[in-house]
């Protein structure tokens, strides 16, 4: 069984349907009476799988590493300050958020990974046929719904996904994050992916997927950090005594890492960034970028990066993955291998999980708790995998 270190099987619910089943009001208020009140995903991975191999089972998330159990719920925002930037005719700019949180106990139900029309969306948009159309709805998580947060204020972590890909590609990072106290939105940038999924069961494709944009990675990484902020403060307003407002970070995957910086200089309250793998489609101002920011990559050669290294002007790192690629980044490296598709990855099993899951939340215990890591000082006998770079040391050490 996978599940060695995991809680006894539960019963998984789509959070859509939950939100569905529920009026929104009702959602926040039993949630979040103790704290916020707020309620219940990627790039593209780069080529075709190669020739798939048996599954080993029921894929699933490892369970995270931190002492709380994690609770989930999500949250439909519109911004009725903008007009969507993609399809104007659709109206104001909506959203859909999921929240993960430190929770006081584990509860019945696991969340869904996502729904079966989002998996057949994705798989249909990454045009991968060797696997069942549903598959990336069955994978295990590790967050319970209606499940009471932990009391206190916690720092806050916003993820947002590669192109086309789902907020839900983040969801290993998540829990752990979660796990370790701290709470966690991440956004589903509408019309960016193959599916975005609304509590009144529309389900609204990807607009910007045909490459007819002009200008659209400098575009999409505007729209993002608005998205970003938009949520930021959606979340501030209800956030009860469950955000320290003073404790604010972001990481991104891809277009999304390429998103981070952006944000950061155009929204003072995120406090530091972690760009997963992103190219910088948009440089950063000559002006510079003051905050702690980390490039997280599977290589070193990339030259909107190695420019932008020199506009960090404050704490910095820049750590590459010997074996990566570009979705191990995300969940979709181990749940990939999982299913028994091969997208080249040298990292097996669970590997590019355990890793991103180190570093990341290294780097927000650092600049969000004030806690010293050694891992991000040094190599480290534990990940052979990483090596610390600079545009000037090649290859990494």
């Amino acid at each position: 069984m996978p599940y060695a270190n995991a809680a006894p099987a539960a019963t998984a619910v789509n959070p859509t349907e939950r939100f569905r089943r529920r009026p929104r009001d009702l959602v926040i208020a039993g949630l979040l009476a103790v704290a916020v009140a707020v309620s219940p995903t990627h790039t593209a991975a780069a080529g075709s799988p190669g020739p798939a191999t048996p599954p080993t089972g029921t894929p699933y998330l490892p369970a995270p590493t931190g002492p709380h159990p994690v609770g989930i719920t999500s949250l439909h925002l519109t911004d009725e300050s903008r007009q969507d930037p993609w399809v104007p005719r659709a109206g104001p700019r909506e959203l859909m958020v999921s929240l993960w949180y430190p929770a006081k106990s584990r509860g019945e139900r696991r969340v869904q990974y996502m729904t079966p029309k989002e998996s057949e969306l994705l798989l249909k948009g990454h045009q991968i046929t060797s696997v069942p159309y549903d598959s990336f709805s069955k994978p295990r998580t590790n967050a319970y719904t209606d499940v009471q947060p932990v009391g206190g204020r916690h720092p806050l972590v916003l993820l947002s996904p590669g192109f086309t890909w789902y907020r839900t590609s983040l969801s290993a990072l998540a829990e752990e994050l979660a796990s370790r106290g701290y709470v966690v939105a991440s956004i589903d940038h509408t019309y960016e992916n193959f599916a975005t999924t609304f509590p009144d069961g529309r389900v609204i494709t990807c607009a910007t997927c045909n490459g007819e944009i002009e200008d659209f990675d400098k575009l999409v990484v505007d729209s993002r950090a608005r998205d970003v902020s938009f949520v930021l403060d959606e979340l501030l307003g209800r956030r009860g005594t469950l955000i320290d407002p003073s404790r604010i970070a972001m990481a991104g995957m891809s277009i999304g890492g390429a998103s981070v910086g952006e944000t950061m200089l155009t929204d003072p309250r995120v406090l530091a960034g972690a760009n997963l793998d992103g190219t910088m489609f948009k440089p950063l101002a000559e002006s510079g970028l003051s905050r702690p920011f980390m490039f997280f990559t599977q290589n070193a050669d990339d030259a909107t990066l190695n420019r932008d290294w020199r506009r960090l002007t404050g704490w910095k790192r820049w750590l590459k993955v010997t074996g990566a690629v570009h979705a191990s980044f995300a969940d979709h490296d181990t749940l990939s291998q999982q299913m028994g598709l091969d997208f080249g990855s040298k990292l097996a099993g669970t590997r590019s999980v355990e890793i991103t899951r180190a570093y990341v939340a290294a780097f927000f215990d650092r600049h969000l708790r004030n806690r010293p890591q050694p891992l991000l000082e040094r190599p480290s006998r534990h990940y052979p995998e990483v090596g610390f770079c600079t545009p000037e040391q090649k290859p990494c050490h």
